[in-house]
């Protein structure tokens, strides 16, 4: 998901960004955290982190202050239950590469599937939140079964427990998974198999090189 995003997305793409300010919190924290054991490798590190400025050092810049903009309702609950449904994707294709594939989730309409969708808004995707967290080629997110899903089609299902507001809502949803070979070939950039041909990018790293190209 990190390498996905820190190589393939355009410099400045919010979804890129975002990556890096995650990474940039993380490293600040645990700098800060291990920083009363040892902390003349905190002082080092804190010391050589490029995006800090002045010289003050890691114990004259305070303790732990984890923005509040952090806690969003539901966004735990999501990833875990996304997580979830990729653990069930993954243990279906055992020792393969989960990127030859594409995923189909279906989830009956209620809560699970409103938090999915705050994952992956388009029905189909491949550059998805959702998409990435599954580790495939393409997500397709649905409410049914496809009617063409075939009769011998390797259908895993499973159950999610929400729990939010300290459990003042809790809901057990049940998904289904299903994972099938993608017809697509491999983008000679992105290397997900979402390009037409395997010596064409695939169109968002087409867009991607048009406007790095365009910048220069």
């Amino acid at each position: 998901l990190l390498s996905c995003r820190l190589y393939c997305e355009e410099a400045k793409d919010p979804k890129r960004r975002s990556c890096q300010t995650v990474l940039a919190e993380a490293l600040d924290i645990i700098v800060r955290s291990f920083a009363p054991i040892l902390p003349h490798l905190a002082e080092e590190v804190f010391q050589y982190i490029p995006y800090k400025k002045g010289s003050e050092g890691v114990f004259r810049t305070g303790w732990i202050n984890a923005s509040s903009a952090w806690k969003k309702p539901g966004i735990e609950e999501a990833i875990e239950g996304a997580c979830a449904m990729r653990d069930s994707f993954l243990g279906s294709i055992s020792g393969k590469n989960a990127l030859e594939y594409e995923v189909i989730i279906v989830i009956e309409p209620g809560l699970l599937f409103e938090l999915m969708e705050a994952l992956q808004a388009e029905e189909t995707s491949s550059v998805s939140q959702l998409n990435e967290i599954m580790m495939a080629s393409q997500t397709t997110l649905l409410s049914e079964l496809p009617k063409e899903t075939p009769s011998d089609a390797n259908i895993i299902k499973g159950t999610f427990l929400i729990n939010l507001e300290g459990g003042d809502i809790c809901e057990q949803s049940s998904y289904k998974v299903i994972a099938r070979p993608i017809a697509k070939a491999k983008c000679p950039r992105c290397r997900r198999y979402t390009a037409e041909s395997s010596s064409t990018p695939c169109p968002r790293c087409l867009q991607v090189l048009a406007a790095a190209k365009g910048s220069t």
